[in-house]
């Protein structure tokens, strides 16, 4: 497919010229189109999450198809209202004026995804671009190829194929999208990819957004509801995806005098909800693929890790499954410690003073959510002042991205631009200031031949002082 990207992505832009992507009436039928395979597809959909991931029909509805469907629906409902230009005020500077913002599309976009959750990061985007009223290519990632296949035959079936096409394949495919012009590129993955992604957008001065990761603090405060804390920690780090997630928990602070007690909460809530054998529990999904799982392997036998692991350690080789693993204490310089973990594997680091915990998360480079749990305000305030992240979450984790009144995205090391909801389909727009005048109120002031009196004037008017503009006028 590599040598027809040229054509694929010229057939996008001669569609995009015609004009009908721009259309209420094109973007509300692809909208409809997606909701549709969400909601009749989704025993496909549950099947090649299974096949890529052995993702549990649970976290498949709950993290993926739900969110998709959610999507459609809420931009269904506000998309006459998100195209609508916004009016805003004038000045005197330009009376008499009106002026408005008119949101058009960019034209046409790259979307690749990436693996973890890859029918939701696949379409929530498109959703937006398509919303937008964008011509749209999207590349999967061949990492879950069931699901790169089914979104390839779905969205082939439903979409209209002359301004939403599908390009799957690996590097060879993605290295000849780079090479094209695209009036914006959405990447969903790592960072040194992301590097990548930036360096080919910048030969075109394309626009991009990234969404990356890092190592997302969680920081425990032992004035917490500590089994609902434990509850919560397992639901976004285990219970979405086996941490393989941009989101979860990748280290959790906490004070050395509480750090036994969170330990001990984790372990009991984790056997109740995968019973005393996690490696045969149903309800976990395995690491993506063997590469993954032997990057995750060395991690627990890091010398300065394999000796501190207080809860699991446990693998299964041949499922690719690691049970929820925990580690207390370990240094700053372990390979744990110093790369995104993306894994069930959750390292627990002890402070003195919990307030101590901000200078750690700072020491680091930014990430893409951070957690607090506690019941104290002060430390809350301050968390939320001092810390910077692409999200947060107080007494939760993950679940803001759950929001759609909220942006989703990265800050510095963690990625660019955001998404969700309106945000979507502001990402995915030019907006385009729009200053409308008659043929009224033409001042000879601003034109040759320039005078002293005609100076004065136009200084009064720019200052806007109604009395300095009156005498303006009198002395002139």
């Amino acid at each position: 497919m590599a040598l027809g990207v040229g054509t694929v992505a010229t057939e996008l832009r001669s569609t995009f010229a015609g004009g009908k992507t721009r259309t209420f009436e094109w973007r509300v039928s692809q909208l409809k189109a997606l909701l549709t395979i969400s909601i009749n597809h989704q025993k496909d959909i549950v099947e090649a999450l299974r096949a890529d991931l052995n993702k549990p029909e649970h976290e498949a509805f709950v993290h993926e198809i739900a969110g998709v469907i959610s999507s459609c629906k809420l931009a269904l409902k506000e998309l006459r209202r998100w195209m609508k230009p916004e009016k805003v005020k004038t000045t005197m500077t330009t009376h008499p004026s009106s002026a408005e913002i008119v949101s058009e599309p960019l034209g046409v976009i790259l979307v690749i995804s990436t693996w973890n959750y890859p029918f939701l990061l696949s379409l929530d985007p498109v959703i937006g671009a398509i919303a937008a009223g964008n011509a749209v290519l999207l590349k999967p990632s061949e990492v879950a190829p069931a699901t790169s296949s089914l979104l390839s035959k779905l969205l082939g079936q439903y979409m209209d194929t002359s301004a939403v096409k599908v390009v799957e394949g690996g590097v060879p495919e993605t290295t000849a999208l780079l090479e094209q012009r695209w009036d914006k590129m959405f990447y969903t993955g790592n960072s040194k990819v992301g590097r990548i992604i930036l360096a080919a957008a910048a030969k075109h001065l394309t626009p991009v957004v990234l969404e990356l990761g890092g190592k997302c603090p969680l920081v425990v405060d032992s004035n917490t509801n500590l089994e609902v804390t434990a509850r919560r920690i397992i639901g976004g780090k285990w219970g979405c995806n086996s941490g393989q997630t941009c989101v979860s928990p990748d280290y959790v602070i906490t004070t050395k005098a509480f750090a036994s007690k969170l330990v001990d909460a984790i372990s009991y809530e984790l056997e109740k909800f995968y019973g005393k054998n996690p490696l045969q529990s149903n309800d976990m999904s395995s690491i993506i693929n063997s590469h993954h799982f032997e990057r995750l392997t060395k991690l627990l036998d890091d010398d300065k890790v394999s000796g501190k692991i207080v809860i699991g350690g446990q693998r299964d080789k041949a499922n690719l499954k690691i049970a929820p693993t925990v580690v207390l204490d370990v240094p700053e310089d372990s390979l744990i410690m110093k790369e995104e973990i993306f894994g069930p594997l959750l390292p627990i680091v002890t402070v003195n003073e919990i307030e101590d915990s901000i200078r750690v998360i700072n020491a680091k480079e930014k990430a893409l959510a951070a957690y607090l749990f506690t019941n104290d305000k002060k430390l809350k305030e301050e968390f939320i002042r001092s810390v910077s992240a692409g999200g947060m979450s107080i007494n939760e984790t993950t679940l803001h991205l759950a929001e759609r009144t909220l942006p989703f995205g990265g800050v510095g090391e963690s990625g660019m631009g955001s998404y969700h909801g309106k945000f979507s389909f502001d990402t995915f727009s030019h907006k385009k200031s729009v200053l409308i005048r008659g043929f009224s109120g033409d001042i000879a002031a601003r034109y040759p031949p320039y005078t002293h009196e005609k100076l004065n004037f136009l200084k009064a008017m720019l200052s806007g002082n109604i009395f300095r503009i009156l005498r303006a006028l009198i002395g002139w």
